[in-house]
């Protein structure tokens, strides 16, 4: 089971150009496991700040649950049709 930590500080939302920022200090940073990009969700009076999933997260699991509902079949395995280049000429 992992253990949580809690950690609070507070801080101001400050002015960066045209936009706002906080400044999240390191070691909150460091118990957070934050790095590189992150993704922000809202909720009402709360800001999360999320580790970035890769374009590919959980793929491996979507493609179990197509499987096990018979979702994982060519679409267009039917309505191919080859040329006689097809089927002469390219070399499988």
């Amino acid at each position: 089971m992992e253990k949580r930590v809690t950690i609070s500080a507070k801080t101001r939302i400050i002015n960066i150009g045209n936009s706002r920022g906080i400044r999240i200090p390191k070691l909150i940073l460091e118990k957070a496991d934050l790095d590189g990009e992150v993704e922000l969700e809202v909720q009402t009076g709360r800001l999360i700040v999320s580790q970035a999933r890769g374009a590919r997260f959980d793929w491996d699991k979507q493609f179990e649950k197509m499987a096990q509902h018979g979702d994982d079949r060519m679409l267009d395995s039917e309505t191919i049709a080859t040329s006689g280049w097809d089927d002469n000429e390219w070399e499988w």
